[in-house]
């Protein structure tokens, strides 16, 4: 029985010398591979984002304002414009007619209003010339009142012309497309010889776009609208360019919201800034507003941070051991978190191993 016992007692010696070393290597090995980081500085950049297209606002889509032969088309798609360039003509001979005739009214009633306002003058001398004959003056006052009368409808219809030249000339106008701004030809619906009839003037005969303008517009969560202003920076995203990124300001916050899948939004929109080469209307977007921002400053990862807002720590490793310490927490991007007291840049903080996310910030569960 003794026997046994010291055979038994050997036993667990010569474990306990074996499994021992073993732990303490473990310890000792867990306690030098402990995930850490570096205190460092750098810029944090509070931002709310944007989901949306780009979009170019300065479209136009153009017809004819009167039915006829399509005679030029003087433009191809993807041709560059300018303002008042003209597109594409109708032959309107009645339409010409009737500017010519116009002019030719307008040129008579100015030649009548000169004769009215020769007459009138007449009138006026020769009543002037008998002021010393009673009889006679009163004779003359009624032609000067005639003279003025005839002077005054002469005016009038001449009015009369000048307002039917306009009429003409605007009809005639509307027999030709102009282009109201420079910018791209996209389309082209007509060709010379096709008849425009009047069910046909509601349909585009020329599409043109300004390229020189773009903007983002989206929608911005009802939950991060309220931090949203007219003329915050953004950063534009393109899914089609992911290597580009674009600079923009917002322009445009609704007033109203709208519903999307359950979801109240806002609209919101964003010009963009600096050349649009590469880009096309219509390419998804995000934009990534920026909100606030905090430049070289002391900046640690979100997930090192424990306790609570009220009460924020981190664990730092100084001399091999680990330390608790209370620290002042600034700005956050969702990442990364401005450290305003307890810590000193190239310090280094001790990250939990295990995590669960607590009142805003990681908490070690070992």
């Amino acid at each position: 029985m003794k026997r046994k016992l010291a055979l038994i007692i050997a036993i667990c010696v010569v474990c306990a010398g074996v499994v021992l070393p073993i732990v303490l290597t473990r310890s000792r090995s867990s306690e030098t591979t402990l995930p850490t980081a570096v205190v460092t500085r750098g810029d944090i950049v509070k931002t709310v984002l944007v989901d949306g297209n780009l979009e170019m606002p300065n479209k136009a889509y153009l017809s004819f304002g009167v039915t006829g032969t399509v005679t030029e088309v003087l433009v191809a798609r993807g041709q560059n414009v300018t303002k008042g360039q003209i597109l594409a003509r109708l032959d309107a001979p009645s339409l010409n007619s009737s500017v010519r005739a116009a002019e030719l009214q307008v040129k008579i009633a100015r030649e009548q209003v000169n004769a009215a306002q020769a007459q009138y003058e007449v009138a006026l001398i020769n009543w002037r010339a008998a002021a010393a004959n009673t009889t006679l003056k009163k004779v003359y006052e009624q032609q000067v009142s005639q003279a003025e009368a005839n002077l005054e409808a002469a005016k009038l219809s001449l009015k009369v012309a000048e307002l039917n030249l306009q009429t003409a000339k605007l009809n005639l106008e509307k027999a030709t497309i102009v282009a109201p701004f420079g910018g791209v030809v996209i389309d082209i619906a007509i060709s010379k010889g096709k008849e425009i009839t009047t069910a046909a003037l509601a349909t585009p005969a020329a599409s043109i776009v300004d390229p020189s303008t773009i903007e983002m517009r989206g929608f911005v969560d009802e939950i991060d609208v309220a931090l949203v202003r007219i003329g915050q920076e953004a950063n534009i995203l393109l899914d089609a360019l992911p290597d580009r990124e674009i600079k923009g300001n917002v322009t445009f916050v609704s007033l109203v919201g709208t519903v999307r899948a359950g979801i109240v939004s806002y609209a919101t929109t964003i010009t963009l800034a600096g050349t649009s080469e590469g880009l096309r209307d219509g390419m998804t977007a995000t934009a990534e507003v920026i909100i606030e921002r905090r430049d070289n400053v002391l900046v640690i990862p979100n997930r090192a941070i424990r306790g609570s807002l009220d009460n924020p720590k981190v664990w730092v490793l100084v001399n091999g051991k680990t330390e608790e310490r209370e620290i002042a927490l600034g700005l956050s991007d969702g990442r990364n978190t401005e450290v305003v007291l307890g810590l000193d840049e190239g310090e280094t903080i001790v990250l939990p191993t295990t995590k669960t996310q607590t009142g805003g910030f990681f908490t070690d569960m070992d």
